[in-house]
């Protein structure tokens, strides 16, 4: 069996204990690190864990569950993947930062990996996936860590919720079809949803603004029934370098459900002038942003509110 071993690098300007801070918090991976979608922990121990992985790899959804053992004291962090994703044999590595001095890093990011059969073409793929994510996940790193040092303002989150007289199920299966959107929310103009692997959704849609203008987004959702539908956004409108979020759905012994649309935005600040004119700043774009986002959350939760109570009232 061919095992490949490769390692890829890059200096930040911020200082090794917060970068090991960031990559130790699986959590924030979907905002620094544009592959990842989604991650949450399946075990949590002080410096053991296993941790279930939503990431693109060459474009293409794939998820994975990962064990990683931390090393605070040595800025240091191993992984090894459990059941890698095919055409994934065996997938490991670790993450060392080193301390330059004057607030600079350097981060290494090491892989071993191998390729189901050991055939020659799957290993290229697996060659071409590696190369793509580390160089993409080391940029962002560097982009949002140097980011969070000198800028303030960018980056908002926030929710809307809504209490439903229904079941969790019934909105949760609004939600999750989305492919019927176009006919059940008059804030969506066209919209697509493909899921090649149950639970894993790439979902393509141009939406409406109360101002008129239509936007194309597209977005990869991960969905847990009847519970929670979390996404992120990989292709942006011009206003935003990142659009994550999620729906939660809990619902009480009384048969009511609580529903929260969650959204986590980074502000494009060479772009904000340009959509917005050039007297606008980021105050202007967070109040922009927050409206629209949070207008067709809370139409969606409207919709998706009335679909669910008149279900409820049917079964009556």
């Amino acid at each position: 069996m061919t095992t490949r071993e490769v390692e890829h690098e890059i200096t930040v300007a911020a200082p090794a204990a917060e970068l090991y801070r960031l990559i130790a918090e699986v959590e924030n991976w979907p905002r620094i690190f544009p592959p990842s979608v989604y991650v949450d922990h399946v075990e949590k121990g002080e410096r053991e864990e296993r941790i279930r992985i939503w990431a693109t790899a060459n474009g293409e959804p794939k998820n994975w569950t990962s064990r990683r053992v931390l090393h605070p004291e040595e800025l240091r962090i191993e992984f090894r993947q459990e059941v890698p994703a095919p055409p994934v044999a065996a997938m490991g590595g670790t993450w060392i930062i080193e301390p330059l001095g004057d607030g600079e890093s350097r981060v290494r990011l090491l892989h071993d990996y191998s390729a189901i059969d050991d055939d020659p073409e799957r290993l290229a793929w697996i060659d071409a996936a590696v190369d793509r994510n580390s160089r993409a996940e080391l940029a962002s790193l560097k982009t949002n860590a140097e980011l969070a040092v000198r800028a303030v303002g960018l980056t908002l989150s926030f929710e809307d919720s809504v209490r439903i007289e229904g079941s969790a199920k019934d909105v949760y299966d609004f939600i999750n079809e989305a492919d019927r959107w176009r006919e059940r929310l008059p804030h969506v103009a066209e919209v697509s949803l493909r899921e090649d692997t149950p639970g894993l959704q790439v979902l393509r849609m141009d939406t409406l603004t109360k101002d008129g203008s239509r936007h194309t987004t597209e977005s990869i959702r991960v969905c847990f029934p009847h519970h929670r539908i979390a996404y992120k956004q990989t292709t942006l409108p011009a206003l935003m370098t990142l659009h994550t979020g999620y729906w939660q759905l809990d619902e009480d012994e009384d048969g009511v459900t609580t529903a929260t649309s969650q959204h986590t935005v980074v502000l494009n600040a060479d772009n904000i002038t340009k959509i917005l004119g050039p007297d606008a700043g980021v105050p202007e774009a967070r109040e922009f942003i927050r409206g629209a986002l949070g207008s067709n959350s809370r139409a969606t939760l409207g919709h998706a509110k009335e679909y669910a109570e008149k279900r409820r009232a049917a079964a009556r």
